[in-house]
């Protein structure tokens, strides 16, 4: 996706104001999500690339796009990531010697309540009147909304949405009147959704005893897949620098199948 003449930004210029935008500073996120920048480059950013995770083949795909800012929202240290030997030696160099810098976002992206993941995907699926949904960590991640819409016809919103499959765990009513959405592997808190209220609760993915669970609370459960329901929020971010910097990105689909 280009955009006008090609232009270059200063790494940390950039860094800051998505750190500012994302009120990253102030989200509670898992340990390992380390959040903001997480590997420099040699200073200035010309094209951006966003990915959902971060890892060897997204850095390869960033490398071959020729940009040299990789966004994503799934970053590089979720566990121990030492010692950097084998294919964690070959990221390391990848990104070094091809001045490749990343950055990434994860609960401050899915809780962005204009660019996030949450309210990018309800934008997708229609859902208006959003109000705050699934507290975690002192914050709420999601949104849920009043509407009246068949179960089927919202599958199939989804379905569009995601560009793909879905699964549908038809246990609640068959008009959806109070929907709640979390992107991302927000299944094993099912119990949580519904004492919000919700009737039907949409997520990515989710374990296997969240079909008998939902039977027992009569909660309708659509899974759209863990990586295409956070597709969203990196390619808002990264449309939205690339409007304001004038430097061009490009979305590296990377899929998983989950």
């Amino acid at each position: 996706m280009q955009v006008g003449v090609m232009q270059s930004v200063e790494l940390l210029k950039l860094v800051a104001y998505c750190d500012k935008l994302l009120d990253t500073a102030n989200v509670e996120d898992y340990p390992g999500a380390v959040n903001g920048l997480q590997v420099q480059n040699r200073g200035q950013v010309t094209k951006i690339a966003a990915a959902v995770d971060g890892s060897l083949a997204t850095v390869k795909k960033a490398i071959a796009s020729k940009a040299d800012l990789l966004i994503v929202h799934h970053g590089l240290f979720w566990s121990p990531s030492h010692p950097w030997t084998g294919k964690r030696y070959e990221l390391l160099c990848q990104l070094l010697e091809n001045n490749v810098a990343v950055y990434s976002s994860h609960l401050p992206l899915d809780l962005h309540p204009k660019l996030g993941n949450n309210a990018q995907l309800c934008a997708a699926l229609g859902l208006k009147g959003l109000k705050p949904f699934f507290l975690e960590k002192k914050q709420y991640l999601g949104f849920k909304a009043a509407a009246k819409i068949s179960l089927n016809d919202l599958d199939k919103r989804l379905q569009n949405a995601v560009g793909g499959k879905t699964t549908k765990l038809a246990c609640g009513p068959k008009v959806c009147r109070n929907i709640g959405l979390v992107t991302g592997g927000a299944g094993a808190e099912l119990k949580k959704a519904a004492k919000e209220g919700v009737d039907t609760f949409i997520t990515g993915e989710g374990p296997h005893w969240s079909f008998p669970l939902a039977e027992e609370l009569g909660v309708n459960v659509l899974y759209g897949g863990h990586y295409a329901t956070e597709t969203f929020g990196v390619k808002a971010l990264s449309a939205h620098l690339s409007k304001k910097y004038r430097v061009p990105w490009t979305f590296l689909d990377h899929p998983s199948g989950l």
